[in-house]
């Protein structure tokens, strides 16, 4: 019980990490992404950083279970799941699996895109 309300709480900390640097973005900018693209960058770094820390590794290095997917799934994953997308990427073209690598980034991007056009269709017809 503890891990799924550190989960929670860390995931909840993250979504109000978005929400404040994507509302600085937007005030600063209003004509471009800029905060989801910020957002994007920032937490694959922070969760690069933390699997390079071993905080992202099975094993922990040391680092409690509770902790660690606390910070990587909760608080990475309520920030932005784009630094999960880009982990994954990394590791699968680190063990050199470049064709996974490509198919994963197209796929993931390709049905993306697809779903939201998709999604868009049903809402327009639900109307």
């Amino acid at each position: 019980m503890l891990l799924l309300v550190s989960i929670a709480l860390a995931g909840a900390a993250g979504t109000l990490a978005r929400y404040g640097v994507a509302t600085l973005a937007v005030r600063a900018a209003p004509t471009f992404p800029y905060g989801t693209l910020a957002v994007n960058v920032l937490g694959s770094f922070l969760l690069g950083a933390l699997m390079r820390f071993g905080v992202g590794a099975a094993d922990g290095a040391g680092v409690p279970s509770t902790l660690r997917l606390a910070l990587t799934i909760g608080f990475c994953g309520g920030f932005t799941t784009f630094s999960t997308f880009s982990a994954d990427t990394a590791l699968l073209l680190e063990s050199g699996s470049y064709g996974r690598a490509a198919l994963y980034v197209a796929g993931s991007v390709g049905l993306s895109l697809l779903a939201i056009f998709l999604g868009f269709s049903v809402a327009r017809m639900v109307r």
